[in-house]
């Protein structure tokens, strides 16, 4: 079995290749909108605003400069969100939703003032007020205060970022937040979203696939032309050739027969 360090020596090699002497600008079947996730130390609580009670919940969408791992068409690679990638975005007022897991219904937003988003060297932080009233909201604070969501995420385009020289680590230097969301998601869950991004989810799974399954992805992947070089079958032996039928010799059935006939006629 391929340990992960070489496959991250192979994958940073591949896309050298693929690159050339062009620079490779994104990662290879990344997300348009990709979902990257952190641990983050989530608070809840209720508040007093504008006269009416809230729960406010509070932490940190993202980190800055703190490697995670993602997958490439390539495979394994480590990005990074630098400090100051999110100041642009944020001095255009973009429009975000507050809402569990990037699927639910919005709790909060920016557009109605329930939902503020800074940054600073720590990360993207957000705080957002949130409808007591609400039974998703009563669920989600209770998920919280019982540590049972214990991670936030971001979801946002990158507008800027760049590759090291040896294609192992890409950084992201700018991203747009307008359009996208912040909240908890469920601790646990894969934070990435397209099928090579989920590479190393079917790498986990490989050494425990039922034989019939392993079987059939060994016959699939050996179809593929860009692994290795379809096999040559084998040259096939001509089959023998068949005897062929004896000459007839002597008088055939149907001729005696008709003879008989002819004899039993003449009587």
């Amino acid at each position: 079995m391929t340990d992960m360090a070489t496959l991250r020596q192979q994958a940073a090699q591949a896309r050298a290749g693929a690159a050339g002497t062009t620079t490779m600008a994104l990662p290879r079947d990344r997300p348009e909108s990709p979902e990257v996730r952190f641990t983050s130390q989530l608070r809840a609580k209720k508040v007093q605003r504008n006269d009416m009670e809230w729960y406010e919940v509070e932490g940190y969408a993202s980190a800055f400069e703190q490697g995670y791992e993602m997958y490439d068409w390539y495979g394994p690679y480590t990005e990074i969100v630098s400090v100051g990638a999110a100041d642009k975005t944020l001095a255009a007022d973009p429009e975000v939703v507050f809402r569990f897991n990037h699927a639910n219904m919005p709790m909060a937003s920016t557009r109605n003032d329930r939902l503020h988003l800074w940054a600073d060297e720590h990360g993207l932080g957000q705080r957002a007020w949130l409808n007591p009233k609400r039974s998703d909201v009563q669920l989600l604070v209770q998920a919280i205060e019982d540590e049972d969501v214990r991670e936030q995420s971001f979801m946002f385009r990158i507008t800027s970022g760049h590759w090291s020289p040896d294609y192992t680590e890409y950084r992201i230097d700018e991203f747009d937040l307008d359009r996208g969301d912040v909240g908890p998601v469920t601790y646990g869950a894969n934070p990435h979203t397209s099928i090579a991004a989920r590479s190393g989810e079917f790498l986990d799974v490989i050494p425990n696939l039922p034989p019939l399954v392993a079987r059939e992805a060994y016959a699939r992947l050996a179809q593929r032309s860009d692994l290795s070089a379809a096999p040559v079958p084998a040259p096939q032996k001509p089959a023998p050739a068949r005897a062929s039928a004896p000459a007839a010799t002597g008088r055939s059935i149907s001729m005696l027969r008709t003879r008989l006939l002819v004899e039993q006629g003449e009587d």
